[in-house]
């Protein structure tokens, strides 16, 4: 009866699909922000006028469903614009799109110099600067569909998994859709599309900052902002038919969307087959798997007695280098930079050696950590952090600028982040009263979005292993950025678990399994994060020792009062009158999840940032953590041969949120 009734859907979504084909666009929402005006019949309103009839053309016969534009000459009269059209609309349905929104958007925002409207088709806007490659992920609005599900959690699972696979694929070609069985009967379907100006990163940066404020608990739900938007719902909103599948393998960041065919060619209802497509799809097919074949031998070939994913002992490692050589600095232009390493520049001095900061000749900031020469794992850290970083690119992840190999010296220069590092702060009375709770939940939830990218979102899989607050670093506005991956380690597509004999980072933030067995994962780092979190939020290193009740270290400590019923009496003084209730409590709740002692009852980091973003997200239960002591007495013993910690000394190393609308949409 059930699978009757999904044929039934499914063709009746095909008979919509053909009617509607000649319907008018589906309004969404406009923004005009009323900040700059134009008087009528000016310079401006006559350029404004070619531009959006110079847009509606381009629409016309555009088949990337995407196009920019500019009217005048001097600024600020000057008239900056572009559309972009769904993935999966053909040129007509997108001409009427952007020749309705050329209409509506002056009797929406009439007089404005600043204006952009959505349509569940496309996105009109224009400005009186320059819009071209600029990522803007304000203003970002929210609707929903107010249909509940039947199973929160499940379906929360589902979405997460599903929505960070098509935005991953996103980021790459701009457009991606994916879809997901909920249920032997329910299939989820996503969407998430980007401007096709934005980089692979700023677009990957863009779906990001947007995903975390998708609705939770709801059958469907849309977030849009300027430069991208995500989409999911419990029936498809798309035509699969013209979209392109699922890619095997990531795509590389210069690879651009290719344009989809006319939505005529080929239908999911129809069901007619294309002879030409078969065609070329016989004579296509051997000559493509040819050429990957033969680029597969050559790439054997470079790689032929490298390695590249592990650190290679003393000096010949020094080889690799040069597959991120783009990135050497000469050791003249860092002396010149640091002052000679001047005392004057000098930041502080950890495990790996000083840090120093500086300047380059173009005015940028830098901070160069510089290799100690009794640092006994000083060239694998070099190495290994140069391999890596230079991989990596999030908002929420240090970014390193370059390195320098010359001589006796290894140098790392990484942007400067002027605030220092999260300990600096909330371990000193006098300074913790800087970061009140709004601030705290602000980087909480960026530290959870670097993890994220690092476990699932990047082109490789990176545990950290040295996640503390001393590597969390804070830039101007106090966003958090993840640093010193000299004890990361990068695990295969498939690879969950390592171990290892040689026990290294920071006591008290190891998980127990790492700590006793040298067992390391994608949970080691998320006990790390619990951890942290427990820390932001009671303002106490970890092995704060509480006298009350025989003696309790910080985890056992806040356990204790979670279970007792009052966990409000963890919280840092500094935040009583910022705190938000429920926000603390679901972060006790989440640390608490975070630190269980089996691995596999603690939350993946995909996990971690919808239940930090969301409020429909039912938290199990956590059971007392792991390392949990009652007294000194009854202290956990834990071998501590070969362990190897960090006694750094200072961490002034190297170096908001989008206004957002929500709108409920009543159930199909």
């Amino acid at each position: 009866m059930k699978s009757c009734f999904a044929v039934s859907l499914s063709l009746s979504f095909c008979i919509i699909r053909i009617f509607s084909t000649g319907a008018a666009p589906q309004y969404l929402f406009h923004d005009c922000p009323n900040t700059t005006l134009f008087t009528p019949n000016s310079t401006y309103e006559s350029n404004l006028d070619t531009l959006l009839s110079s847009l509606s053309s381009a629409a016309t016969d555009n088949t990337d469903g995407f196009a920019s534009a500019t009217a005048g000459q001097n600024p600020p009269d000057r008239a900056y614009g572009l559309f972009l059209c769904r993935g999966d609309l053909d040129i007509a349905m997108c001409s009427d799109c952007v020749a309705t929104g050329k209409q509506e958007i002056l009797q929406s925002c009439p007089n404005q110099r600043v204006s952009v409207i959505w349509y569940a088709e496309c996105m009109l806007r224009y400005s009186n600067q320059s819009i071209y490659s600029v990522m803007e992920e304000s203003p970002a609005y929210v609707m929903y569909n107010t249909g509940n599900i039947s199973d929160p959690a499940g379906f929360v699972q589902v979405l997460g998994q599903t929505i960070e696979d098509v935005a991953w694929r996103a980021s790459g070609k701009r457009f991606a859709v994916a879809e997901a069985n909920v249920t032997a009967f329910e299939k989820l379907y996503t969407m998430a599309q980007c401007t096709p100006d934005l980089t692979p990163w700023n677009c990957n940066t863009c779906l990001r900052s947007v995903i975390p404020a998708l609705p939770q608990g709801k059958q469907g739900g849309r977030i849009f902002t300027p430069s991208c938007n995500v989409r999911f719902e419990l029936y498809p909103f798309y035509d699969s038919s013209v979209v392109p599948g699922p890619l095997p393998s990531p795509v590389t960041p210069a690879e651009q969307a290719p344009p989809p065919p006319p939505e005529g060619t080929r239908s999911s209802c129809a069901g007619k087959s294309n002879k030409s497509t078969v065609i070329t799809i016989a004579i296509a097919v051997p000559i493509g798997g040819a050429m990957v074949l033969l680029f597969l031998v050559c790439c054997l070939l470079r790689r032929k007695g490298k390695k590249m994913h592990e650190v290679v002992q003393g000096k010949s490692g020094a080889n690799e280098l040069t597959t991120v050589e783009s990135l050497q600095f000469d050791l003249a232009t860092i002396q010149a930079a640091t002052n000679d390493f001047s005392p004057e520049n000098k930041l502080g001095e950890g495990g790996f050696g000083e840090v120093f900061q500086g300047s380059l000749p173009d005015g940028q900031q830098i901070a160069v950590k510089r290799l100690s020469q009794s640092s006994r794992q000083g060239d694998e850290e070099f190495k290994n952090e140069v391999l890596l970083v230079a991989k990596l690119q999030h908002r929420n992840l240090v970014r390193l600028l370059g390195f320098c190999l010359e001589g006796d010296e290894r140098l790392l220069a990484y942007e400067f982040v002027p605030n220092k590092s999260l300990d600096y702060f909330l371990f000193d009375p006098q300074k913790s009263g800087q970061l009140n709770w709004p601030l705290r939940f602000k980087i909480v939830s960026g530290i959870a979005r670097g993890l994220l990218y690092l476990h699932e979102d990047s082109r490789l899989r990176i545990i950290h292993r040295d996640l503390k607050c001393g590597n969390i670093l804070l830039d101007s506005e106090m966003n958090p950025k993840i640093s010193d991956f000299g004890m990361a380690r990068i695990f295969g597509v498939d690879q969950t678990q390592a171990s290892t004999n040689k026990i290294v980072g920071t006591f008290g933030y190891m998980s127990p399994e790492y700590a006793m067995h040298g067992e390391f994962s994608v949970k080691s780092d998320v006990y790390s994060f619990g951890v942290l979190l427990i820390e932001i939020i009671c303002g106490k290193k970890n092995n704060f020792y509480h006298q009350l009740d025989g003696g309790e270290y910080l985890a056992s400590y806040v356990w204790n009062q979670w279970r007792d019923g009052t966990p409000l009496n963890v919280l840092d003084p500094a935040i009583v009158d910022s705190y938000s209730r429920d926000e603390v409590l679901r972060c006790l709740h989440i640390g608490l999840l975070c630190i269980q002692e089996d691995p596999a009852t603690r939350p993946t980091m995909t996990t971690i940032v919808l239940m930090l973003s969301s409020n429909y997200f039912n938290l199990p239960t956590p059971r007392h953590p792991a390392f949990f002591v009652r007294s000194r007495s009854r202290g956990l013993s834990i071998p501590l041969k070969g362990l190897e910690s960090d006694q750094s000394t200072s961490r002034t190393m190297p170096s908001s949120t989008s206004d957002m609308t929500a709108t409920e949409l009543y159930p199909r």
